[in-house]
């Protein structure tokens, strides 16, 4: 089972914790570590009820800049909303950081789910499923290198083509991995129909809530005529520092910083067939990516 982590992307994580600097020791701490991955999410700005506005950092400009300081680790978007970019060009931008990265990324996509930044920066908000469905018509075409002209409700290509073509060195053979996060039946079929890996989030321990999100999928790929193992199942996971500080009471949706808390979880999950696990880290700094990092060698060495 491969492990990753999210990279810092607000002030959670601390003061400076969104600096470029800060963000690029933590990646390359991330990679010396033997962390096998690093991902970014996806926002505009969050306007959620009771608490303060907040934001963070465009994420493609900051995982392209991720890609040109780091060597090994893969990187990957969890997810990118296709309502924020139009189709054609977020295919053309994951061919471009495809080559800076040396055939890396793992091209997460979602419909998005946070209302008040569509209205914020001016994005369509409705219809996201349908959307969704269009650009992926658009996207993944494109990215196996070919012609694209497609008229649909929302979106309009003509002979859209990626030159130079999407790269994918000899040593990484095959096409761009695509990610799809989902829940409901409808892009659930999508990520059964389309994706490489799909994703699920956020958890601790496996719970009932995964098994029923797990099942759903199932039932997607049988929908779909899919064979449920050639679909990587891949979980975001949190841990949270405050757990082991008495700043919160323990719950089943998040793991406390510890070494053999974590390795078990790592177990727990590998042993339900997870491929990917992607670890939000609270807060992401040098202390807690060595539990990380020793949880990984730990988990890797019950095997």
């Amino acid at each position: 089972m491969k492990i990753g982590m999210l990279l810092p992307m607000n002030e959670a994580d601390g003061p400076g914790a969104t600096t470029w600097p800060h963000v690029r020791s933590i990646a390359r701490l991330a990679e010396e570590g033997g962390l096998d991955s690093l991902w970014v999410y996806d926002h505009l700005i969050f306007r959620l009820p009771e608490e303060a506005e907040d934001g963070i950092h465009e994420a493609w400009t900051l995982l392209t800049a991720i890609a040109a300081v780091t060597e090994r680790v893969e990187l990957g978007t969890i997810v990118l909303g296709t309502g924020f970019r139009p189709p054609a060009l977020l295919a053309k931008m994951a061919a471009t950081l495809d080559e800076v990265a040396g055939g890396r990324l793992i091209l997460g996509l979602g419909t998005g789910w946070h209302e008040p930044e569509y209205a914020a920066f001016g994005y369509p908000f409705d219809h996201r499923a349908g959307r969704f469905e269009e650009a992926l018509r658009i996207i993944l075409p494109l990215l196996r290198g070919e012609r694209v002209t497609f008229h649909g409700r929302w979106y309009d290509v003509d002979e859209a083509v990626l030159i130079p073509p999407p790269p994918r060195p000899a040593r990484l053979p095959g096409r761009m991995p695509i990610l799809i996060a989902a829940k409901g039946e409808r892009v659930l079929r999508l990520a059964a129909r389309h994706a490489d890996a799909w994703n699920a989030a956020w958890f601790g321990l496996p719970d009932e809530r995964f098994h029923r999100r797990r099942a759903d999928l199932l039932a997607a790929c049988e929908a779909e005529g899919r064979d449920p193992a050639t679909l990587e199942v891949t979980v975001g996971l949190t841990v949270d520092s405050e757990l082991a500080a008495g700043g919160r009471p323990g719950s089943a949706a998040a793991l406390p910083p510890d070494v053999d808390a974590v390795a078990r979880a790592f177990d727990a999950w590998r042993d339900l067939g997870v491929g990917h696990v992607q670890v939000d880290l609270r807060p992401a700094g040098e202390r807690t990516i060595e539990v990380l990092a020793a949880a990984r060698a730990k988990h890797r060495g019950q095997r």
